[in-house]
């Protein structure tokens, strides 16, 4: 993480404590990069970090077998209202408090996309689990059209301690199987 200024507007866009965050230390020492990095809140960057060593890189490494060495994010601050409606209600990105995400980069360089059904559902089901307990809003696929191909996660301050988990994981399309070759006619299926 590296110090950046204070953001000042646009109008009530802003925020202090601003980091950029280009790469989290894994427990063995080993760098995970942000690509892009991103401009987030302190304690934003802190949990983001936070989650990718100890929850994403593990289950990484666990299932693919192979360490991820990027994490391919989306926005980080950006002045806008929510789902870039003009008029709504200020993002949470807006505040330098959200993270968009795409998936992550493999050291052997297969890229996995954490919305793709055709990945591992145990590793993308580990994923939102996690996300849900590290961050107070995960919306993804199911929660609506703007999350169809990204995670975002930020973390909104609400009453009573109220999060929001919407991202479905769905399972891997399934693909017909071959029907069985039809019988030949006057053959006999005998075992002596």
């Amino acid at each position: 993480m590296h110090p950046l200024p204070s953001i000042t507007g646009p109008g009530p866009c802003g925020a202090e404590d601003v980091v950029s965050l280009d790469a989290v230390v894994l427990k063995d020492g080993q760098r995970t990069a942000l690509a892009p990095a991103a401009t987030l809140r302190c304690p934003m960057a802190e949990a983001v970090a936070h989650w990718v060593r100890e929850d994403v890189a593990p289950a990484a490494a666990a299932t693919f077998g192979s360490p991820a060495r990027t994490i391919v994010a989306g926005v980080s601050y950006e002045c806008r209202g929510r789902d870039r409606i003009p008029g709504a209600k200020l993002s949470e990105h807006a505040h330098a408090n959200a993270l968009d995400l795409r998936g992550l980069k493999l050291a052997t360089g297969k890229v996995i996309d954490f919305t793709d059904s055709t990945v591992s559902k145990a590793f993308r089901e580990t994923m939102r689990q996690s996300a849900c307990a590290s961050f107070t809003t995960v919306l993804g696929p199911g929660s609506d059209s703007y999350h169809a191909d990204n995670i975002h996660l930020d973390l909104l301050e609400r009453k009573g301690g109220y999060r929001i988990c919407q991202w479905d994981v769905q399972p891997a399309p399934q693909t017909p199987s071959a029907p069985a070759p039809p019988e030949r006619a006057g053959t006999v299926n005998s075992t002596k």
